[in-house]
């Protein structure tokens, strides 16, 4: 296949073209290469090669699931390969290769997914933009000079690129939502305890953190869904188990549904009149589909959720720190994580048990606030983040301490995190490009358990006001390196 015929197709058509014989794995592994190694030394988006795995995956045999030879890519962070390393995006992690997969990796194998690499995350997935000291910057394919935020900048860069028709994100306060909005392409964070994850950690950032998939079309964001939205035997969460296939509710009759917007963050935000104008675009064509479009905001304490969400992110740092400490039996060395990754787990080791379980209460009385805003709204737009893509380097020159810290990433994604503590689904549509071409998601947020409802809102969208074929022109200085099976 050439690069064009490739990219002109989602994760789904390329499935049926190996279906029908139409096309081998390892052809289509070949075009995901072929375009790494034409455009990836200026995007930074692969940090891991994982080829020779995939090509021993497909030669023992893929398994007949529904996207059975399609390239995908996992996150260099919070998910496991069997005999790969996962650096966290840190020089402190360990190199050892995992001794086993993880849950969600084993569902991406059964439902047939070659995975051929690994993406580009801040470290430990803090920051809302993906440039780490270990694994360099990521940068936008839409601008080059731009971030593609965080903290799944990898995914969202390497699928706006093509590398891969969706990979594999995570989001606990906007790390899926976040880079697919500046990178142009389809992100949803689902609910809570949806997608499986263990066999180690079910929750992480209190419960604030989940995995799904980044992709260009929302039947693919349905699809590998299903094959993820597996819970468990002992989950706290049983009362997710699924009726129907997401992939099948999208092609369903989508009822008039209620809608409120609102333009305003749940705090002091200076929101950039690109991100006002997408949302009142969208907020029109939603009206035009034959929905009830209201001004309507849930009234909860922006300033609350901050000092909330900090700590759960502090003692993540310190426990994730604690816990590679554990591995390689010994602390850090000097500069092995970043200032600020230390000073997180170095505040995070100093909070009490009694604290962290007050913000739990919190967490879940602000989660519940904001739920009952659904008993009279199905759905709520807002933006996904304050501004347009950002330059490279703002976030490093804009903080000195903890607090300065976590008021920069709110600052950039105001609105995202509030779904992260209720655990409601919320997706980032690529509806809106600026006028210099950077592209600017709008979000929806739905009631909890209620993506069927989002993804056929999304599918509805993505008819009308199709972005699939809208691609980043990308101008690269690396050289072209071709590979062929």
């Amino acid at each position: 296949m050439t690069f064009s015929e490739y990219t002109d197709f989602d994760a789904i058509g390329l499935a049926n073209l190996v279906r029908r014989g139409e096309v081998s794995a390892n052809e289509l592994l070949d075009s995901a290469v072929n375009r790494i190694n034409a455009l990836d030394g200026d995007i930074n988006a692969i940090v891991q090669d994982l080829q020779i795995q995939a090509r021993k995956q497909i030669e023992q045999g893929l398994n007949d699931g529904p996207l059975s030879g399609v390239p995908f890519l996992l996150k260099d962070h919070g998910i496991y390969l069997k005999g790969t390393h996962t650096s966290g995006g840190s020089s402190f992690h360990s190199a050892l290769p995992a001794t086993y997969n993880s849950k969600l990796t084993e569902h991406y194998l059964k439902a047939g997914l070659v995975i051929f690499g690994k993406t580009n995350t801040p470290e430990f997935a803090i920051s809302g933009s993906t440039e780490s000291k270990a694994l360099g910057k990521c940068h936008n394919p839409w601008d080059l000079c731009r971030g593609t935020g965080g903290s799944s900048g990898g995914a969202a860069a390497a699928v706006a690129a093509g590398y891969a028709p969706m990979a594999h994100a995570s989001d606990g306060g906007g790390s899926i939502r976040n880079p697919s909005s500046g990178c142009g392409v389809f992100g949803l964070k689902p609910s809570r305890g949806r997608v499986v994850c263990g066999p180690d950690v079910y929750e992480s950032v209190g419960g604030m953190g989940v995995h799904h998939a980044i992709t260009r079309s929302v039947r693919d964001s349905a699809a590998i869904l299903d094959a993820t939205a597996i819970v468990p035997v002992g989950s706290l969460y049983r009362g997710l188990d699924n009726d129907s296939s997401f992939l099948d509710s999208i092609s369903r009759p989508l009822k008039p549904l209620r809608i409120a917007f609102h333009l305003d963050a749940h705090r002091s935000v200076k929101i950039d009149p690109a991100c006002h104008q997408a949302v009142q675009l969208a907020a029109k064509l939603c009206e035009n589909l034959g929905h009830i479009v209201e001004e309507a905001q849930p009234e909860i304490d922006g300033d609350e959720g901050l000092e909330i969400g900090s700590l759960f992110w502090k003692v993540g740092a310190a426990q994730e720190a604690a816990s590679v400490a554990q591995t390689l039996g010994r602390e850090p060395k000097q500069d092995e994580l970043e200032w600020i990754t230390q000073l997180l787990a170095d505040e995070g080791t100093q909070i009490s048990a009694t604290e962290y379980a007050n913000a739990i209460n919190v967490m879940h009385r602000m989660g519940r606030k904001l739920a009952a805003f659904f008993d009279r709204y199905d759905v709520v737009l807002s933006p996904v983040v304050s501004q347009p893509p950002w330059p490279l380097d703002t976030y490093e020159n804009s903080y000195s301490d903890s607090r300065t810290y976590f008021e920069t990433v709110s600052s950039y994604s105001p609105f995202c995190w509030p779904y992260n503590m209720s655990g409601q689904p919320a997706m980032s549509v690529p509806l809106h490009w600026t006028e210099n071409g950077l592209p600017v998601g709008v979000q929806f947020a739905g009631r909890y358990g209620d993506e069927a409802t989002l993804l056929s809102l999304a599918r509805q969208l993505e008819l009308a006001k199709p972005w699939f074929d809208r691609r980043p022109q990308i101008h690269t200085s690396a050289p072209l390196r071709v590979v062929s099976t």
